[in-house]
């Protein structure tokens, strides 16, 4: 395992302010209460560690197949009316992660980047519903080979407060490739065409580039 590259500046700010807290109270309160604050410090940077971490693992590729963008729990599978870019009905598929997942996200099929944008936003809880259209988020439509598009949508929760997303407009991706991070819990939406097969359940965990979401006509 190691550290994703949207990790570094992070855990280089964490463990300056965590030693520069920790010699304070060394000056102030002595070395018995360091002790303490030092092993709390030493576990919290461990924890921050973990949520950065990027695991080494085999993809699944698949022509027509919707591979999971994301590590975490299918909270929702229900027809919806899109209304951003498809402007029509589809099936979406969200996939919330806590803190304690891998917070990689990765394109669920193979094809061109036709639309992309970030917007700003609240920071609701990231599994409530409204998130999807309330919370800071961004936006990529994929196009396939068929001409099948499908939306994919990177979604801030309560506590985080920066997506990274590396797609760009008319750019080849390749399924599994990674699509971008956010930081410190989420959800990403998948939106497909109503005629897609869904095999996946709600409650239901899944693994990024290892889980079959489903598939595309």
């Amino acid at each position: 395992m190691t550290i994703h590259k949207e990790g570094y500046s992070t855990l280089f700010v964490v463990l300056i302010v965590l030693l520069a807290i920790n010699t304070g109270i060394y000056f102030l309160g002595g070395i018995e209460i360091t002790k303490y604050t030092t092993l709390a410090s030493v576990i919290f940077y461990f924890l921050i560690v973990n949520f950065f971490r990027s695991p080494k693992r085999d993809a699944i590729i698949q022509d027509g197949a919707i591979i999971a963008p994301a590590d975490g729990k299918v909270v929702t599978i229900e027809e919806v009316e899109e209304g951003e870019f498809l402007k029509t009905k589809c099936l979406q598929v969200s996939i919330f992660m806590s803190v304690f997942n891998v917070h990689i996200n990765w394109f669920p099929i193979k094809g061109v980047v036709k639309y992309f944008r970030h917007h700003n936003g609240r920071f609701m809880a990231a599994y409530l519903p409204k998130s999807s259209t309330e919370n800071e988020r961004t936006t990529v439509v994929l196009e396939n080979s068929k001409g099948t598009q499908i939306l994919v949508r990177q979604v801030a929760g309560a506590m985080a407060r920066r997506i990274v997303c590396y797609a760009e407009e008319e750019k080849k991706v390749a399924q599994a490739e990674q699509m971008g991070f956010i930081k410190f819990g989420s959800r990403v939406d998948l939106y497909l065409p109503l005629d897609s097969r869904i095999d996946v359940e709600l409650e239901q965990k899944v693994t990024g580039r290892q889980t079959i979401i489903g598939w595309l006509k």
